[in-house]
């Protein structure tokens, strides 16, 4: 359904049965709510699971401006807010998705009964805005396709890419369809990320998911935010990279049915 928040349309779908608890998702920068093909029909079964395209991305719109963590959240809270959830949520985000979920857990913390941060970093070096700088200008001189083969080998290991050329297909076909706008919009805000000092402040129910090798979201990088959160839960996805839904949906889907189970 297109709903429009803050000025802008986004789309977002709706699965599973209304009276269940609902489950948010969040996909991560170059895909779409398409990404979460194995989990929406797993976790629709017991919970009313909400999807939704951020803006510059699937079926959204994508202004051509550089966007923030914080306007990101909100785009969450307004998604929520259309479709009239008052009880808290789940919410579970990666990458990108996972940083939107700090900030959610930062700036709304009421709205939510648990949180579930995937391949994910709490902090952009200034190292790393270099290279999303390079990005940018790689983006804006070349368009999205010419980042399609650098993500992919980012994302999923050569042997999973070598085993399904059908899926990498698929991940591919999302990324190449990427606005440019939304990958610069949301890289802007990947750019200024800074919430490590924070997380302590956040008190709700999290697990931590990270993909063994992964390069982007490296797996020290999930035990700083695990430190920091009290309480909280991390798992480790043996020989996964970035797209762990993608690359191992069974472990992925399995390891959050636990986490879940354990907040009835």
């Amino acid at each position: 359904m297109h709903v429009t928040i803050n000025g802008i349309d986004l789309v977002c779908q709706v699965d599973g049965p209304d009276e269940g608890p609902v489950l948010l998702l969040s996909h991560t920068l170059a895909t779409s709510r398409a990404m979460w093909r194995r989990q929406i029909p797993h976790f629709a079964q017991r919970y009313r699971v909400v999807s939704y395209d951020m803006r510059g991305h699937g079926e959204s719109a994508a202004p051509d401006y550089p966007y923030s963590l914080e306007m990101l959240s909100e785009d969450v809270i307004g998604v929520l807010d259309s479709l009239g959830v008052e009880r808290p949520a789940i919410f579970l985000g990666i990458s990108i998705g996972g940083m939107i979920g700090q900030a959610l857990a930062l700036r709304h913390p009421a709205r939510f009964r648990a949180f579930i941060l995937c391949n994910t970093v709490s902090r952009t070096p200034s190292e790393g805005r270099a290279m999303w700088d390079q990005r940018i200008e790689a983006i804006r001189k070349d368009g999205v396709e010419g980042q399609v083969q650098s993500t992919l080998e980012r994302w999923l290991s050569p042997e999973f890419r070598a085993r399904d050329p059908e899926t990498t297909q698929w991940v591919a076909d999302m990324i190449r369809t990427t606005p440019a706008a939304g990958m610069v919009g949301c890289a802007r805000a990947i750019q200024k990320l800074d919430y490590t000092e924070q997380l302590a402040q956040i008190t709700a129910p999290t697990l931590i998911i990270a993909g063994e090798k992964d390069p982007g979201a490296p797996v020290a990088a999930s035990e700083v935010i695990h430190e920091r959160i009290k309480g909280s839960r991390l798992e480790v996805i043996p020989n996964c990279l970035h797209q762990t839904p993608v690359e191992a949906p069974d472990r992925f889907n399995q390891i959050i049915d636990e986490f879940l189970g354990r907040l009835r």
